[in-house]
């Protein structure tokens, strides 16, 4: 019987050795005792695989010269050399002088305007990754709504939601209120009405998607808003993976700030993005951005709960110690020569998303592809045989539409997935079909 680590080292060879990576004998022979060239060995094989991985919302595109020069000028200041912390708010000055809250602040006050926050009211850090912003964007609305009205909030979110969603209401004691869905996947509106009427005054912690896991919905910010209208509640964004390129195209209004026809209406409270998705940032990690008065108000009920003496602030992370390299590093894909690289990866995905959906639906009619909006990257379809599934790493999913079960899989267009990767992909489900 193979041990768990055998198991898992020889399934990441039988991988490659799939792909036609590897030769039959897996690749050139190392000396006995090599564990770490083994494992680099099977690693190696990878990036040849990356027009392969289509089912996640992972940029596998090599960072761009520029980025690798900056991280070298970080390093040669000891930045990734010797332990940086950046425990505390970056807003504020900070007693541990070995940080990077100057490069952090930059980044943020970089970003709050690109979804329409006002500079001299927004307050934001990154995050460990998409879920952390998630879990300090609901803890913020917990801590702010039962500050205000005594009570625990209730949280309202939709099936559709990031499973992230779910283990922080868990984690956070609330009780979840699960929202209808249209059928394109996004927020029925209307019944989120009829479910805060069912729980009269208690406040409203709710959690609206801008481009759900599996569909790619979008929820309609404003019509969430027009149905809280004069109740207590706090809008956190989860806008993971279209928050990064939306805010790139002609249709960053829908993860911006404001609504309405001057932008005066607020439209969310806090929005979370994570950086590994669109940005390709090459490590997990998150934005996430709220209104300076909302921290602010946070912060009072939140120095009730502890009060750090010895760091001189009481931080408002919920994270104590925090990567310093990290925002450093992220400091790249805010600046504006980055940005030039961010708007033609948004419209070449969307391009190609468009693409994909309509040779699908013109050349296999019989596996019903689907895109839920024309913001979305994300093109679901009927499973094609397991083989298919496992060779280009697709997701799957039971999904009901039209009253019937059905396990879907999707393709996620990012920026590595180029018009010729997808005409592969195409061309091998019609031999599937042929054979």
């Amino acid at each position: 019987m193979w041990t768990r680590r055998e198991f898992f080292g020889a399934g990441g060879l039988g991988v490659a050795a799939a792909a036609g990576v590897l030769s039959s004998g897996g690749g050139s022979p190392v000396q006995a005792g090599t564990a770490y060239e083994e494992s680099l060995e099977r690693k190696a094989a990878l990036p040849q695989l990356r027009q392969r991985m289509l089912g996640y919302p992972i940029n596998l595109n090599s960072p761009p010269e520029e980025f690798l020069a900056w991280r070298e000028q970080l390093r040669r200041v000891g930045i990734g050399e010797i332990a940086y912390n950046n425990v505390g708010d970056p807003f504020r000055e900070s007693p541990l002088p070995f940080n990077t809250h100057d490069l952090e602040l930059k980044a943020m006050l970089r970003l709050a305007p690109l979804y329409g926050l006002p500079p001299d009211d927004a307050w934001g850090f990154l995050s460990h990754s998409g879920t952390d912003s998630n879990m300090h964007g609901m803890y913020l609305g917990r801590t702010i709504l039962r500050g205000r009205t005594g009570q625990l909030p209730k949280a309202y979110f939709t099936r559709e939601a990031h499973y992230s969603v779910q283990i922080l209401v868990d984690l956070l004691g609330l009780e979840a209120v699960d929202v209808a869905t249209l059928p394109d996947g996004g927020m029925d509106a209307d019944d989120l009405e009829r479910q805060l009427v069912q729980n009269g005054e208690t406040p409203a912690l709710v959690v609206p998607t801008v481009g759900t896991t599996f569909r790619g919905a979008i929820d309609d910010l404003d019509m969430i808003q027009s149905r809280l209208a004069g109740r207590q509640a706090f809008v956190h964004l989860d806008a993971a993976l279209f928050g990064g390129y939306l805010a790139h195209t002609e249709h960053r209004g829908a993860v911006a700030f404001g609504g309405g026809p001057a932008g005066g209406l607020r439209r969310y409270d806090s929005i979370a993005v994570s950086c590994h998705k669109f940005f390709g940032f090459p490590a997990p990690a998150g934005i996430f951005l709220t209104l300076q008065r909302h921290f602010d108000e946070f912060l009072e009920y939140f120095s009730g709960i502890h009060n750090p003496a010895y760091i001189h602030q009481v931080p408002g992370t919920i994270t104590c110690s925090r990567d310093a390299v990290k925002p450093a590093e992220f400091c790249y894909y805010t600046s504006p020569e980055a940005r030039v690289r961010q708007k033609s990866d948004a419209r070449a995905m969307l391009e190609n998303a468009e693409f994909l959906h309509r040779r699908l639906a013109e050349d296999f009619p019989d596996l019903r592809a689907q895109r839920a909006n024309a913001l979305s990257n994300t093109v679901f379809f009927r499973c094609p045989p397991a083989e298919r599934l496992r060779k280009y790493s697709l997701a799957t999913m039971d999904v009901t539409a039209d009253g019937r079960l059905e396990k879907l899989a999707h393709v996620v267009v990012m920026p590595h997935v180029t018009q010729e990767a997808l005409e592969d992909f195409l061309a091998d489900l019609k031999r599937v079909n042929a054979a």
